[in-house]
């Protein structure tokens, strides 16, 4: 072969591998704005549109809130995190299968006992932890969400973390502005599974709900949230894509009148169904080859039936937890109160090591670090 043919075909072979790589870009970007559309964009305007009947829900007996919190759970809040183990199978290339099921298992089994014991040992604290916890978590994944969309009025880690505290706080603080009577209603079924006593669980958290922390609470989250959006807009002043901001000021403006409006159990239950599980959900979509690839191809159908496949065995699992915890606590499950509060403990114990897989996935994803991809 002459040096001239030699070269040619050099030069073919990497026009090819170029173009290899840019139909797989091409494949991915069209991945991540189909799911961005099916899972976030789309439940987003849906919330908007619930705002009427949101409104109304105070009017309904508390029982609505669980009833719609149940099924928020049965169809897509408990399965948003049972593929966890298989997370670092697909976010890193040099994790076995093996590995990754028992590197998640021990994190499940060590940081999920770690909880339920602690609100044997500290019920009100306990539940303090699992609302700053849900805070922090709920934030992380909305800002994921925003990264992964490629929004990119958020450049630095403090400006990230700024919209996590918005985004995290206003499904958990602002029901306790708006709606503090149902919110104190439900740390007390919580607390009350450990503290038998009559009466003892509405003193127990009574600092919790004391005028000062209300208040605390709404001026923080309203400075925050002006503070977030002030930002974002002087970034879009000095050449930043304004599609990204005001997305996020419309979704953080559906979420203020969301939880201001609806009944918090109601509220809640919705959110995390409709919100928080399905973005969790696209986004493993998009980390899961097959997955990704049908939804390139605009399947869907075929995107969720891979992921329902993977979440069906541990969702299952997760559902035992709930019955276990039910079977332990100490004052029994006797009405829908007692059955609200044994689910938000159990979900609580798989909230932490959830938690803290998703921040691995986050630390490959470079989403608090921007432009440090894996």
């Amino acid at each position: 072969m002459t040096e001239a043919s030699a070269g040619a075909t050099e030069a073919r072979e990497r026009g090819s591998a170029a173009a290899a790589a840019d139909g797989r870009a091409e494949a991915g970007d069209a991945a991540s704005e189909r799911v961005d559309r099916w899972f976030a964009r789309r439940p987003a305007l849906a919330l908007a549109a619930l705002l009427p009947i949101g409104a109304v829900t105070p009017l309904f007996p508390v029982e609505v809130g669980v009833a719609t919190f149940a099924l928020g759970t049965l169809v897509v809040g408990m399965a948003h995190g049972a593929v966890d183990h298989l997370v670092p199978l697909r976010g890193a290339p040099d994790v076995s299968l093996g590995r990754s099921i028992a590197v998640v298992s021990v994190v499940y089994a060590v940081l999920g006992g770690a909880v339920v014991a602690a609100f044997f040992a500290a019920p009100v604290a306990a539940f303090a932890g699992f609302i700053a916890l849900t805070w922090l978590h709920w934030g992380q994944g909305d800002v994921a969400t925003l990264a992964v969309a490629g929004v990119d009025h958020l450049p630095s880690a403090a400006e990230r973390w700024l919209a996590l505290v918005v985004r995290g706080g206003l499904p958990m603080g602002v029901p306790l502005i708006a709606h503090p009577e149902e919110y104190r209603l439900v740390a007390e079924w919580i607390v009350g599974l450990f503290l038998v006593d009559p009466g003892a669980a509405a003193t127990a958290v009574d600092p919790l709900f004391a005028p000062a922390v209300r208040v605390g609470v709404g001026v923080g989250m309203a400075a925050a949230t002006l503070a977030s959006v002030a930002l974002g807009y002087r970034r879009v002043r000095n050449g930043r894509d304004p599609g990204g901001w005001r997305r996020d000021a419309g979704e953080v403006a559906v979420l203020w009148a969301w939880f201001l409006l609806a009944a918090p159990v109601f509220a809640i239950g919705v959110y995390f169904a409709l919100w928080h599980a399905l973005r969790h959900v696209g986004r493993l979509v998009l980390v899961d080859p097959e997955a990704a690839g049908a939804a390139s191809a605009g399947d869907a159908v075929g995107a969720l039936a891979r992921f329902g496949r993977d979440a069906a065995p541990l969702t299952l699992g997760g559902f035992l937890v709930v019955a276990a915890v039910g079977a332990s606590v100490p004052a029994g499950v006797a009405a829908p109160g007692d059955l609200l509060a044994v689910s938000l403990v159990a979900i609580a114990a798989m909230t932490l090591p959830h938690v803290a897989v998703v921040a691995w996935l986050d630390r490959r994803q470079g989403i608090w670090r921007p432009g440090a991809g894996p």
